[in-house]
């Protein structure tokens, strides 16, 4: 019964405005990849699955944690940004990605990672945990 009543507190805590961005992104993402052709499904689309999954966990995670494993999570997830940045990067370059695809997910990445860069400040302004 304590688990209920703990799932309903944590049912009323608004989620952090980065991972519900991701969220969205994560979904338009996974429909783009879906359309990439087969011969890019185990090098392209495969990776850029896994670092956009990747990357809603670790928002995730960094929401519920606090003091440094909160701050390693936000460093991880500075990590696994760029390297998605530089894969559809390379994506838009071998026409995976439609120039309109890719300015509409770049713009969504930078957003990100303004987000991304201001909570790992107020991260480290709130010291040890």
């Amino acid at each position: 019964m304590a688990e209920l009543h703990q799932d309903r507190a944590a049912a009323t805590v608004p989620l952090a405005p980065l991972f519900v961005l991701w969220e969205g992104l994560t979904a338009d993402l996974l429909e783009r990849t879906a359309k990439f052709p087969k011969a890019s499904r185990f090098t392209f689309t495969q990776r850029v699955e896994n670092l956009v999954i990747d990357l809603l966990e670790l928002f995730a995670a960094a929401q519920w944690t606090s003091g440094a494993l909160k701050r390693e999570h936000l460093r991880a997830s500075d990590e696994k940004l760029l390297r998605l940045r530089v894969l559809l990067r390379l994506c838009h370059t071998r026409r995976l990605l439609d120039h309109g695809g890719y300015e509409h997910v770049a713009r969504s990445l930078d957003e990100a990672g303004r987000m991304l860069g201001g909570w790992r400040r107020h991260a480290a302004a709130a010291g040890p945990s």
